[in-house]
């Protein structure tokens, strides 16, 4: 027979196992993003109908592709710019960002991690955004493994200064991480050398994939880590290029099966390069995540 103590001491139990099992993490279904990248040219040329256009298409929240410590959000101030996502219905939870360790110009680049970061944090914020995402280190910020234990100390800093605005920092991989370097992997050296509270990761299903890993492998290894996910389909061809979602070799169906464990949270439909229409790509990816994955 359960006393009400034990009963009690058996709910405390399940409690604190439903907040520390990633197992159990679980992403809002309500939520089909679209990287803004896929319809760059469109935004640059009127963010305001584009973000109409893709709400009605279906898509329920966006990753901004572009942040400057001057042009901000595509030209907008935060405030600005949460307003026209506001809407439109919209939700703009995460946001990429630049390392910044590159010079431009023959000058650094602002709003980045290395540069004038609390200003990026202050109108991250403001716009609403949750994650901040380092979108990718251009070839001349790239290095050895001493220089990627270097860039993980950064991201710790920068992870420290999100974490006060009540932000998450995370890092989105392409394929180049995973080239060895002294047998072992740069990804390996970011998640090894980041406080795994401070830095999570944005996994991109096509480049974990390009790059011959098991996306399923490192949810295992690192559970709880990749709250974001890029999905990206890879075409079967030869040349292994970006093909809308569904239409490709990517077992999409499989991998969802491991978001709880993830740690998943938001993922975004991403398309590098499309055949033709921009719009009509990310409707046909929508259309099969609506009935294959949420």
């Amino acid at each position: 027979m359960i006393n009400r103590r034990s009963f009690i001491k058996t709910s405390a139990a399940l409690s604190a196992g439903l907040l520390i099992s990633p197992q159990l993490f679980a992403y809002d279904k309500k939520y089909i993003g679209l990287q803004l990248y896929t319809v760059r040219d469109y935004m640059q040329k009127d963010a305001a109908a584009t973000l109409a256009r893709v709400a009605q298409i279906g898509y329920t929240t966006v990753e901004g592709a572009t942040y400057t410590g001057s042009e901000k959000f595509y030209g907008l101030d935060p405030a600005g710019f949460a307003a026209l996502l506001k809407q439109n219905g919209l939700a703009m939870p995460s946001c990429h960002y630049r390392l910044g360790e590159e010079q431009v110009n023959g000058s650094s680049q602002k709003g980045t991690i290395l540069n004038d970061w609390g200003r990026a944090v202050d109108d991250a914020a403001a716009a609403g955004v949750k994650y901040m995402v380092c979108a990718f280190l251009s070839v001349p910020e790239r290095g050895t493994l001493d220089h990627y234990k270097k860039i993980a100390d950064d991201f710790n800093k920068a992870g420290e200064t999100c974490k006060k605005a009540g932000i998450q920092l995370c890092y989105h991989n392409h394929d180049f991480e995973f080239i060895h370097e002294d047998g072992k992997y740069p990804y390996e050296t970011l998640l090894a050398n980041t406080d795994k509270q401070l830095v999570k990761m944005e996994m991109d299903l096509y480049w974990v994939t390009k790059a011959n890993q098991d996306p399923i492998e490192l949810i295992s290894e690192h559970p709880g880590r990749f709250p974001l996910w890029h999905i990206k389909d890879m075409d079967n061809t030869a040349s292994k290029m970006f093909t809308e979602v569904g239409n490709g070799t990517i077992d999409f169906k499989k991998i969802f099966k491991h978001a709880g464990k993830a740690g998943l949270k938001y993922f975004f439909v991403e398309q590098d390069k499309c055949p033709a229409d921009p719009y009509d790509s990310i409707t046909q990816s929508i259309t099969y995540i609506k009935k294959n994955l949420v």
